[in-house]
């Protein structure tokens, strides 16, 4: 399974000791790793749950509210709905790309049309405490991957782009460790 790399040389020129100038996309390489294939069966199995309660004891539970909250349910629902299809495909495109299912123009191009907006946030939705407490921990879980996602993905992008700040006077090795910061949220790669 091979991982894919941008380099400012031939990989004919890569072995032995004079790889200099070769650049190593890092937020590429998070694909590779167990993190992401963790990630991945999250996702898919949020979106499977998310599935199972809304067809199930989400219609249930529904039927139960009184008229205004049966309105902030059906928002809710649908917003965690277009939420976890925007993940999934994030996260399929992501893997394709991995397995070399697809080149990296096609998953560039169909991860353009892939909306990552965190909308209707537990803080900012009146009544969000009277919904179904079920309801209420998958959309609850559903921002946690989110918020992964968009980590990841701005290690992607961002460590993209450091082979472009090389030629302006930025450190790539700085960018690539910040890139690490934003993914996995901890300061254990800080210089």
């Amino acid at each position: 399974m091979s991982t894919p790399f941008q380099t400012s040389q031939p990989s004919s020129q890569l072995s032995g000791p004079a790889t200099s100038g070769v650049t190593v996309i890092l937020g590429d390489r998070l694909l590779g790793t167990e993190a992401f294939e963790a990630i991945f069966r999250r996702g898919m199995a949020l979106v499977e749950c998310t599935a199972t309660y809304l067809d199930g004891d989400g219609r249930k539970e529904a039927k139960a509210l009184k008229p205004p909250l049966t309105v902030v349910y059906a928002t809710e629902s649908m917003r965690l709905t277009t939420r976890l299809l925007d993940l999934a495909s994030w996260l399929l495109i992501r893997r394709g790309l991995r397995n070399g299912d697809m080149s990296t123009a096609d998953a560039d191009r169909k991860r353009s049309r892939i909306k990552l907006h965190a909308l209707g946030r537990p803080s900012h939705v009146k009544q969000f405490d009277e919904l179904p407490a079920s309801l209420r921990r998958l959309i609850q879980e559903s921002f946690d991957l989110h918020d992964r996602v968009i980590r990841i993905d701005a290690a992607i992008e961002g460590s993209r782009a450091a082979p472009d700040a090389i030629g302006q006077g930025v450190n790539p090795v700085a960018a690539q460790l910040a890139q690490l910061n934003v993914a996995f949220g901890s300061a254990a790669f800080a210089k």
